[in-house]
């Protein structure tokens, strides 16, 4: 195009505007100049050079064609605030071209268009207007230098009010994503880190910073320091440490000023935020090399308005989360946590064959709560705390996992019975009292293989468990053998329960006799559990898992019933005068029923209760003396008789042998076994005479041979059980053995 054609080109160089100050420029407007002819670039930027919009200078960037034009503006995008547009370049509608591509196609809606042309008639104003989306539309001819520079100023303005809507949009989408986030972050640590990523995000700048809060609020610390709960950038080490230890005296002072205050603090080179929501305090620092301007602070107020809450629902749920998952006493973890931590040494394969979880079991922990209350027990734990966390310091993972237990992991050099049982040589300071502990230690090594934290709870508390059973030493390490017993135990006792149910259980009864007479004077009634193949499980096998499961109840009040019933009817047969011996175990004695139950089967079946006889063995009475005493008084006065089995083979009956209001002594059978001719079996004389002495009816067990039972009759032992005069039988075998007896 030639110059010809701008015949007031000249007016551009005038200058209307003298300015007598020179203003302080901080930054640039972007200005993309499009025209294929190099003297309307050299023109306008000589008219616009010195011009200065809100303490921003110009920055020209040159374009010669519509497409080396749509190049730059998508490369540049919105940073670009003007765009002085030619129509007519390389084609009659190129620079149309760039603003319906800009706008439509590039979505870059920002930058202000002003349309510039030399030939309006290939662009007729009123029809660019309608279809494309441009701003202003100027020919060459009418544009002096003031007439540009009004039409300039203008359009920043216009580009800087847009740029605020939309950066206060975007702030405001970002608030609203970063506020959803934030509530999901349920840890402190990860919440203060999001909250500085967030506002660094929201600001549009890589900030470094910190999260402070004295620890009282929201830590689990004794002091109310300033601590730091999150922290982004070159800080990030210094997560739950003293804010003291940064070494940064400029962030300790404005962190401190901000949370005294309870105000924000805006400087050039950083800020302090302050957050605060129903007493939850915390000051954020954010290190960003200039100061945050008018409309951030803006949305800054608006987004730590919503974080407050977001603050405080974290906290709260912090406290939670130590409710739920530490232990109050001791602050150390609990079971749940504990076995999470087990969880988490698997997920990190930190599971090494050096690795080792042990369970630490306080011995006769419950006689210091009963003895000298509760709050000595509490200072007892504490104690035990407090020595293994001086033991290990850090070396070792610790939680209580139960009222008396405590879980270690760590590397077997640690966690050890010698390093453990050192732990309890010296006594524990509790309160005013000075206690001796003893400790039992379930042990299970980390092997490597995939396994869940549960399960290797579950197999050191097999440990444990075999390691309060053992007489020899307070210590056993988990087997897989151990495994299958107890898994062979409860699968026992789950048949047991079952067979139960469906009446598989029998009871059969083995006759007892005079031993002058050798006429039958009662019944042993014993209980069989039969088998698939036609055997039967020994009662020394299904008994103790029958108490050990609470069964021992229900089937104590059948074998009662039963024999009642079977009493009732032979008496109704002519079979009168017989007793019945039913065999009673602990955890008869502690059921609140016990006593009224017995009673009322009796009276039931109309048995008189002088022809039930309780036996109850040695063991039973020393398990816990005053309760068995006190129900068998109260049921020997109802009428019911008492006999104690198995006696002489514990230590410390005799004590309460006078307490006991027993009618029978029954010699057990391995003293019966020691008589053989030629030797004196000093056992059962010693126990015969000692019935005799008190007053007490004798029998002797185990009797097989005759030899046995003439002996025990030269004693004086009064009555005799055993294969010599009868094996044990059903019910009907018994019936028909009477009747040969009677005939």
């Amino acid at each position: 195009m030639s110059s010809g054609n701008y015949e007031n080109d000249e007016l551009i160089f005038l200058s209307e505007d003298i300015h007598s100050f020179t203003p302080e420029i901080t930054g640039v407007w972007n200005v993309l100049v499009v025209d294929d002819d190099e003297e309307i670039h050299s023109v306008t930027r000589l008219a616009l050079s010195d011009l200065v919009v809100n303490e921003k200078s110009l920055n020209f960037i040159h374009a010669y064609s519509g497409i080396e034009a749509l190049k730059i503006i998508e490369s540049m995008g919105s940073s670009i605030a003007i765009i002085l547009l030619d129509v007519v370049m390389e084609s009659d509608d190129a620079g149309l071209n760039v603003a319906r591509i800009m706008r439509e196609d590039m979505r870059i809606m920002e930058p202000r268009i002003i349309l510039r042309t030399g030939q309006p008639g290939y662009a007729p104003e009123e029809q660019v207007i309608k279809d494309y989306d441009i701003n202003d539309y100027k020919t060459k001819t009418e544009l002096t230098r003031s007439k540009l520079v009004t039409t300039i100023i203008a359009s920043l303005r216009s580009y800087q009010q847009i740029l605020t809507i939309n950066q206060s949009r975007l702030g405001l989408q970002k608030i609203i994503v970063s506020a959803a986030n934030l509530m999901e972050e349920h840890s402190v640590k990860s919440f203060c880190e999001g909250v500085v990523t967030q506002i660094s995000s929201l600001i549009g700048l890589e900030a470094g910073g910190v999260v402070c809060a004295k620890a009282g609020s929201v830590l689990d610390k004794e002091d109310d320091g300033v601590y730091i709960l999150g922290a982004a950038g070159e800080f990030a080490p210094y997560i739950n440490e003293r804010l003291d230890n940064l070494h940064n005296a400029r962030i300790v002072k404005f962190v401190n000023c901000c949370l005294q205050l309870k105000e924000h603090i805006f400087e050039k080179e950083f800020s302090v935020l302050y957050l605060n929501s129903s007493g939850y305090e915390a000051a954020v620092y954010l290190q960003i090399g200039k100061e945050i301007n008018s409309i951030d602070q803006q949305l800054l107020e608006v987004f730590l308005s919503s974080i407050s809450i977001g603050y405080e629902n974290v906290n709260l749920f912090h406290q939670l989360r130590t409710a739920a998952f530490k232990d109050w006493l001791t602050k150390l973890p609990n079971r749940s946590e504990f076995i999470n931590m087990l969880d988490d040494c698997v997920v990190a394969k930190n599971n090494s064959e050096n690795s080792v979880v042990a369970l630490v079991d306080i011995n006769h922990f419950a006689d210091i709560n009963d003895g000298l209350g509760q709050d000595a027990g509490n200072s007892t734990l504490l104690a035990v705390t407090k020595r293994l966390e001086e033991t290990f310091l850090d070396k070792v993972k610790m939680g209580r996992i139960g009222s008396d237990v405590f879980g270690l992991i760590g590397a077997d050099f640690f966690v050890n019975p010698q390093t453990l049982n050192e732990i309890f040589v010296a006594p524990f300071k509790a309160g005013e009292h000075t206690l001796p502990l003893s400790a039992s230690f379930g042990f299970c090594r980390l092997t490597g293989k995939p396994q869940s934290g549960l399960n290797i709870l579950k197999h050191s508390n097999i440990a444990l468990n075999k390691a309060k059973k053992n007489l020899n030493t307070n210590f056993e390490y988990y087997a897989p053998e151990m495994e299958e017993e107890t898994t062979w135990r409860l699968e026992m006792i789950r048949q047991l329960a079952t067979d139960f149910q469906a009446k598989k259980l029998q009871l059969w009864y083995q006759p007892q006799v005079d031993l002058v007479t050798e006429q039958i004077v009662g019944m042993e009634a014993l209980l069989r559990w039969p088998t698939t193949d036609g055997g039967f499980v020994s009662p020394a096998v299904f008994v103790p898992l029958a108490e050990y499961s609470g069964l021992i109840i229900d089937i104590g009040i059948w074998v009662l019933e039963e024999s009642c019933r079977k009493l009732r009817l032979l008496s109704d047969q002519g079979f009168t005068g017989l007793r019945m011996a039913v065999n009673i175990s602990m955890p008869q004695f502690r059921d609140p029923n016990f006593i009224d139950t017995v009673k009322s089967i009796i009276t039931e079946f109309g048995v008189e209760p002088d022809r039930i006889e309780l036996e109850i063995t040695e063991s039973v009475v020393m398990d816990e003396p005053q309760i068995v005493i006190e129900a068998l008084q109260e049921l020997k006065l109802f009428g019911v008789k008492v006999a104690i089995d198995d006696f002489g083979t514990g230590f410390s009956s005799m004590s309460y042998l006078q307490q006991l209001p027993l009618d029978r002594l029954k010699v057990d059978r391995s003293f019966v076994n020691e008589i053989k001719p030629g030797k004196a079996a000093f056992i059962a004389e010693t126990i015969v005479t000692l019935g005799n002495k008190l007053g007490l009816s004798t029998i002797a067990e185990g009797v097989e041979k005759r030899e046995q039972a003439s002996y025990m009759l030269k004693l004086g032992c009064d009555e005799a059980q055993g294969y010599l005069f009868a094996k044990p039988m059903p019910y009907e075998q018994l019936l028909e053995f009477l009747a040969t007896q009677d005939s």
